[in-house]
């Protein structure tokens, strides 16, 4: 099982810039491309969150056309610059899954479950889950104890020492960290956001960010607010095996260093890449 997670895709309809100055149009499209480039496909996309860069309906149907290129299944949660209904109007399979309230949903992935989670929160930055959903997620837990499960969420539960950023993290986080903590089958706790790939140790499991598709948060640790940066854009390819577990590998967009930088090895003698 191999799947996809992209993130912070930002997107705006084509000849529109993002911040008046970031073609987020053309870097959803290299990331699609690169993603399909895949080799073997990945079985599914994950999309953590701030799908838009607060888009209108047209928008949201721009983004999912784009998408379509995708043979295989998108599975979005919305993000806080993201319209939920918005989502369920351009996703009508995520609509039938969670059709009214929080956009959150469970699906069987093949031999893994994941549990999608709605952390916006109406004109806020930062983001909450709320009891209910809380609530929802560990009866959704409970329902199979056993089965490798990934949650996955807009707003990290865990600070990342970029100030700026982790003032607009995810306000109930310790409430999700207990329900984490009490099904010891959650592979990944997946996340988005911060525009940087960022993993640490949380509630027993792995936390983990996926860097943006399009611009990346410069890396300050301090309270002020850090620039964007135009270090390269990525994504996450999350592989399964039942005998080794999940694998997670971060894959930038684009070639940065040129094809035979390095020589070729000689034939019939395979590359030795100890040095």
């Amino acid at each position: 099982m191999l799947l996809a997670q992209i993130s912070d895709l930002h997107f705006l309809r084509k000849g529109v810039l993002a911040f008046g100055k970031l073609d987020v149009h053309a870097y959803t499209h290299r990331c699609i491309e690169a993603v399909r480039a895949t080799r073997p496909s990945p079985d599914a996309i994950l999309i953590t969150g701030d799908l838009t860069n607060d888009g209108d309906r047209q928008t949201y149907h721009a983004l999912a056309d784009l998408l379509s290129a995708f043979e295989q299944p998108c599975f979005p949660v919305p993000g806080n610059h993201d319209d939920r209904e918005l989502i369920r109007a351009a996703f009508p399979e995520i609509a039938e899954l969670s059709p009214s309230g929080k956009l959150c949903y469970a699906i069987d992935q093949g031999p893994l479950r994941i549990i999608a989670l709605d952390s916006s929160v109406d004109g806020k930055p930062y983001g909450e889950l709320g009891e209910a959903q809380r609530d929802w997620l560990s009866e959704t837990l409970d329902r199979q104890r056993n089965k490798p499960t990934l949650v996955m969420l807009h707003h990290p539960p865990f600070k990342t020492g970029i100030g700026h950023m982790d003032w607009s993290m995810l306000k109930d986080a310790q409430a999700l960290a207990s329900i984490i903590h009490a099904h010891p089958n959650v592979e990944r706790v997946l996340c988005g956001h911060v525009h940087r790939a960022v993993q640490t140790r949380f509630a027993g499991t792995i936390g983990q960010i996926a860097p943006g598709t399009a611009h990346q948060v410069k890396l300050v640790f301090d309270e002020g607010m850090g620039p964007w940066t135009t270090e390269p854009p990525g994504f996450l390819l999350h592989h399964w095996q039942e005998s080794d577990g999940l694998v997670t590998h971060e894959v930038p967009i684009g070639d940065f260093i040129p094809e035979g930088a390095f020589g070729d090895p000689p034939s019939g003698e395979p590359a030795d890449h100890r040095e």
